[in-house]
């Protein structure tokens, strides 16, 4: 198996879609392409020729750009099956524990709804990348547009229970105002406030917070973090259960104005 470079292709306003691509097989697939002229940009850039379109999800911010760069270079998009008829242009529907390959590289699907009702991930297990959309973020998770606390609950357990040096690539850039909320419930926690302090050295520069992964997130994620004894003190929920405590915590970020 040939090396699979990753790129950040940034898009509108704060998205990423990735590049991901082994020069040697002639492989190189895009990861929700929300638009497709910066995509096109980095592929000439970078002097690739797309083969594979991966969708997480149906918004159009994860999918915009599916028709026109399938129009350009023939691309095959694969998407989840039980979303199909939201998904522009797909050929390929998965559903959870289907095997996807773009050349040598195998990707696991892994349902994990709740943002969407039908979305998913790609876990790349032999090259240490999983693409988790609009469900896991670095230090956040995505709103519950489609699926209940519960759900979103299963979805990142899903999740955490990857290996530690799983690369976690996501769809947006919001890791530092992540991070702000992440000190609002948890500030004691060592490894947030470190991470915090790399986070906005990084950002100062204009860089990409992203990749990260699962063995960080772990550290310091509040919404992987239900168990954490300063989280459920800030919440005022030290007897709850998990799906409880993670539901609160869901709900003290959608108002959080830090």
């Amino acid at each position: 198996m040939g090396k699979f470079e990753i790129q950040p292709v940034p898009c509108l306003r704060d998205n990423y879609a990735w590049l991901a691509f082994d020069r040697d097989e002639g492989v190189c697939a895009v990861v929700d392409p929300s638009e497709a002229k910066p995509v096109m940009r980095a592929l000439e850039t970078h002097g690739l020729t797309l083969t594979h379109i991966l969708n997480t999800h149906h918004h159009p911010d994860h999918v915009g750009g599916n028709l026109e760069l399938q129009a350009k270079f023939g691309a095959v998009i694969v998407g989840p099956g039980k979303d199909k008829a939201r998904i522009p242009g797909i050929g390929v529907g998965v559903v959870e524990n289907d095997s996807y390959a773009a050349g040598s590289h195998v990707a696991k699907v892994l349902e994990i709804p709740a943002h969407t009702r039908g979305h998913i991930a790609f876990w790349f297990e032999q090259d240490k990348a999983v693409f988790t959309g609009d469900t896991l973020f670095a230090m956040g998770c995505g709103r519950l547009f489609e699926g209940d606390p519960p759900t979103m609950w299963n979805s990142l357990s899903k999740l955490v229970h990857l290996p530690d040096d799983t690369r976690v690539y996501c769809g947006h850039e919001y890791t530092e105002a992540n991070g702000r909320f992440a000190l609002s419930v948890e500030g004691g926690n060592p490894e947030l406030v470190r991470r915090m302090a790399e986070v906005r050295a990084i950002r100062a520069q204009g860089l990409p917070t992203l990749p990260s992964n699962i063995g960080i997130e772990k550290k310091t994620n509040p919404f992987l973090r239900a168990s954490s004894l300063e989280i459920r003190r800030s919440l005022g929920l030290q007897d709850a259960d998990d799906v409880e405590v993670f539901a609160e915590t869901r709900r003290r970020k959608d108002s959080f104005q830090g």
